[in-house]
């Protein structure tokens, strides 16, 4: 396992390599997965690696693939992008799991981990996550978690079909960060057992 890696009880996140495409394709190349995604869905695992490469060029970016701990499949991605350590602040984002996965622990834990890198590893003071406004699950599923609404910036985006998005802004704060660990670790232990 490599040093970069954060280790979960039922998924691992590892540093994201080009060799990930294959496994990554068929979930990213899924028109719902890749749904709410601002940019284009790949279409062939030549896109997917290209798609790869360009966040793997971005020093402002470190990217993951999740794995599930059970049986080492890669099962979606996740990174944390925007990364500025002077600042002490990031966003979560870029992340997608195939469906099949959907429901279960791995995103919970996923975020718990990020979280975590974020605050206790790289000293973060905020970390931050977006999502469209049309996309009422994760808006749901953010305020679920503790994160706090900070306001819609609006037309901000183009979506893929050419209308624009507005795009809805949450926020963690390191002392807010107890309480919600506390939240992600009780859902990912009542979903690891179901």
């Amino acid at each position: 396992m490599s040093n970069d890696s954060l280790l979960g009880r039922t998924v691992r996140l590892i540093p994201l390599s080009v060799d990930h495409a294959e496994a990554l394709f068929p979930s990213a190349s899924d028109p719902e997965v890749w749904r709410w995604m601002p940019r284009p869905r790949p279409g062939s695992l030549m896109d997917m690696q290209a798609m790869i490469s360009q966040m793997l060029e971005d020093r402002a970016r470190r990217c993951f693939a999740v794995q599930r701990q059970s049986d080492e499949a890669v099962i979606g991605s996740t990174s944390l992008y925007e990364l500025d350590l002077a600042q002490g602040r990031a966003e979560i984002g870029a992340t997608w799991f195939d469906r099949s996965c959907w429901g279960g622990p791995y995103n919970a834990e996923s975020k718990l981990l990020l979280f975590g890198h974020g605050f206790r590893d790289l000293g973060l003071a905020r970390i931050a996550l977006r999502t469209d406004n049309l996309n009422v699950r994760s808006q749901q599923a953010l305020t679920r978690l503790g994160l706090v609404y900070e306001g819609t910036l609006r037309s901000h985006m183009t979506r893929q079909d050419g209308t624009r998005r507005d795009s809805l802004y949450y926020s963690l704060l390191a002392d807010e960060w107890p309480a919600v660990r506390d939240k992600l670790l009780t859902r990912v232990a009542a979903k690891a057992t179901t």
